[in-house]
């Protein structure tokens, strides 16, 4: 186990998806999980919605959880986030936060 996860406890990984009038969060998430020192991906669904994947410290990753239900890009509408997947991981399987297309 790294430095970084013994320091901070469990790291955690949990799928997301954003509810809402969301498009252009994206960008918004990227930089937001940059800043929080979290891992993952994000993804403009053809349903109106933003799904993804964050990893890392379990008070990161509930730190970004918090962002992506209450806060979104300055645009965003929030109506609800649903996570799923929560758990406990050995290692990150990603070693920076990303857009998919």
């Amino acid at each position: 186990m790294s430095a970084l996860a013994k320091a901070s406890g469990a790291l955690k990984s949990v799928d997301y998806e954003v509810f809402g009038r969301v498009q252009g969060e994206d960008a918004y998430t990227e930089e937001e999980a940059r800043k929080l020192g979290v891992v993952g991906w994000v993804k403009n669904t053809s349903q109106g919605t933003v799904t993804g994947q964050v990893q890392g410290p379990e008070d990161k990753v509930n730190a970004m959880k918090s962002w992506l239900s209450k806060v979104g890009s300055p645009s965003s509408r929030i109506d609800r986030t649903s996570f799923s997947n929560e758990k406990e991981i050995s290692k990150l399987d990603f070693s920076g936060f990303s857009t998919r297309y």
